[in-house]
């Protein structure tokens, strides 16, 4: 079982790695060695989520996330398979503990009386501006 938080376990078998070559640096072992990592996490099925958790989730994945409901994480970052496997597992993580937070909705407030009249304010100096930009020199008002 791989700890996400407190509340959310998930459990080996729900996540698949397949393994890929990379592209970028690593020489002659870049074309001989599968070393780029794709991570695939099932967010529609899995047992383990909450569904608040798995819809924040669904939102966050964005275009990472197949129409199956299949989250893809792809590591290519290291030269090494398991520094890939590590960075794939630690970003659905990050992923997941992100999902799990719940946003503090907004209470919408009323401009203050100040800042009208500061507004109010400012769109009449701005007038009497524009105002005076129409006449010509040596005129008053």
């Amino acid at each position: 079982m791989i700890r996400v938080n407190a509340q959310i376990e998930l459990d080996e078998r729900e996540i698949q790695e397949d393994f890929v070559r990379a592209s970028g640096p690593g020489g002659q072992n870049v074309n001989k060695v599968s070393t780029a990592v794709q991570l695939r996490f099932d967010v529609a099925r899995s047992p383990s989520l909450p569904d608040p958790v798995r819809a924040r989730l669904i939102t966050l994945a964005g275009r990472r996330l197949t129409r199956d409901g299949v989250l893809i994480i792809e590591a290519e970052r290291y030269r090494s398979q398991r520094r890939n496997r590590d960075d794939a597992l630690e970003r659905l993580l990050a992923l997941i503990r992100e999902a799990c937070e719940v946003d503090k909705p907004r209470r919408p407030t009323r401009p203050t009386l100040a800042s009208k009249k500061r507004r109010l304010e400012s769109k009449q100096r701005q007038g009497e501006t524009k105002k005076l930009r129409g006449l010509k020199p040596g005129t008053d008002s």
